[in-house]
Parts: C-alpha cells; structure tokens; sequence
C-alpha cells in the first residue's frame, strides 16, 4: 500500500478532534463496559444503565466523562501523527508500505498513545467510574479527582496499570490500523479504483476495524481495568498476578466481560473517528505531495 503522508500539525488537529467527538459520543457505552469489569457480583449492561439511570440520572451514565474526552482527543492526535511518523519511516523507496510493517507503524503508534495520554486518563476515568458507584464519593469531578489522586497515591497514582494499556493500546493500534488499511486499499484498488471512498464506506471500513479490534484485545482490557481500580493495590501485585487471579478464580470467560458495550463503542468509535478524520484532512488539505 502506498504511504501518504500527512503534515504533522494537520495530522494533530484532524485526530484530536475526531477522537474528541467519538469519546462523548460514545461514552455511555464506555461506563457501562468499566462497570461491568470490577470484580464482584456480575451485571449485565441493561441493568447497569437502569440502575445507574434510578440512582444518578442521565449523568450518572458520564461520570467520568471528561477525563476521557480529553484524554481521548490526546490519544488521537499522538495515534494518528504517531502511525504517519513510523509508516514514512518504514515505508520502501517507491513510498509503499506492506501490511507487516503497517501493523509494526500500528504498534509503535499505540505504545506511544498510551505512554503520552491514555494510561493518566484511563485511570483517572476508571477510579472517578468507580467512585461514584460508592454510597459515599469522595471526588467531586475532573479536577478535584486528578488532584486527589495525586496527592494520595503520587504521580504515580495516575499511571496505574501502565503495562497492561501499554499492551492493549498497541494490539489496539496494530490490528486496527492494519485491517482498516487493508481493507481501505483492497476496496479502492476493486470497486472503486483511483476514486475517494465516500464517508458511508469510510465508515464501514472503520466499523468492521473496530470489531477485529474488540474481540482480539479484550482480555487486555479487562485486566487493564482491575488494575487501575481503587481497590488494585490491595488485591494485586502486579498485571500478571491480576491476570493470574482472574483467571483462576473467576474463569476464562470473565476476560471477556464487558465485550458487548466495548464491542457497540469500538464499532461506532472506529466509524466516527476514521471519518471525521478522513473529512477534516480533507477540508484542512493535510496530505503532503
């Protein structure tokens, strides 16, 4: 496949905002998926939402929200001029780039996404998520959450469960970006040959990149969850004693838990963002000859 190459800044601007828009978009699916992945008694999505609906209304179902908007839009403008960088990099000398070295350009795009952005905002998400499930929350929102975290547990505190994101958001970057690039380049090279897709077919290439996604990487968010948890210290040493106790204790399936509500987001989130991101460059003229 051929690397085109995006400007940087203009790679950061359609990314940020694409990713952006797909986290509050798709955010109640989000909540109801972390819900779902704390130990204790199992609760399938529907009553999540219905009893999230009784106790806090509407907004229960975006606790948390913010942290992840932002955090999100970060982790999308540093994926996308993440995978351009390393897929110019890898790229031959006629500007082509297999699908291997795709998936490497994933890869590396994901590690840095979740080094730079997504693990502080997924464990400042996921401690507000279960926070407010409490009788009693002790974190009133965004800032104070952050603020309070940090000053109990350090710097540190924010960059719990570092390995496991770092894990999950490379097989995340590498297995998506690579199937939406093959399957972008094969539809393009068939049905429509030297035409842009229009955003109906970006949109169902991103989607059904967003399931292979889901499926492969699940037990990765599972484990990523428990262990920025409030209560991760006390029950785990590290991501492979999580995993280790998961499993023995709770059955290989519970690594799928939450797979519905992730699988409904990843698919929605994987149209949106490829789409606005596709639109925005195109509107911005982001692509270098």
């Amino acid at each position: 496949m051929t690397a085109k190459k995006e400007k940087p800044i203009h790679s950061l601007i359609a990314g940020s905002t694409a990713g952006a828009i797909e986290a509050f978009v798709t955010y109640p699916m989000e909540f109801v998926k972390t819900r779902s992945q704390f130990g204790g008694k199992r609760q399938n999505p529907m009553s999540i939402i219905r009893d999230t609906l009784k106790t806090q209304g509407v907004t229960g179902l975006y606790s948390g929200c913010m942290a992840l908007v932002v955090g999100n839009a970060a982790k999308a403008g540093v994926r996308f001029v993440s995978y351009d960088h390393f897929k110019g990099m890898l790229a031959d000398s006629q500007g082509k780039i297999s699908a291997p070295r795709s998936l490497l350009a994933g890869l590396g795009a994901g590690m840095m996404e979740a080094i730079f952005a997504v693990t502080p905002s997924e464990t400042i998400k996921t401690k507000l998520i279960d926070d407010a499930h409490r009788p009693n929350p002790q974190y009133r929102g965004l800032i104070h959450g952050t603020a309070s975290i940090v000053k109990q547990e350090g710097i540190f505190g924010i960059y719990r469960g570092l390995f496991p994101v770092m894990m999950r958001q490379g097989a995340n970057s590498a297995v998506r970006f690579t199937t939406y690039s093959t399957l972008k380049q094969f539809v393009q090279g068939t049905a429509r040959p030297g035409q842009p897709l229009p955003s109906t077919i970006t949109f169902g290439i991103g989607a059904i990149a967003g399931l292979v996604t889901v499926y492969t990487t699940m037990p990765l968010d599972v484990v990523k969850t428990r262990m920025q948890s409030l209560e991760a210290r006390a029950q785990y040493r590290n991501s492979f004693h999580c995993a280790y106790r998961i499993f023995t204790e709770e059955g290989i399936l519970r690594f799928w838990t939450g797979t519905t509500p992730r699988l409904a987001r990843l698919v929605l989130s994987g149209g949106i963002v490829f789409t606005t991101y596709e639109n925005i460059i195109k509107v911005i003229g982001g692509r270098s000859p």
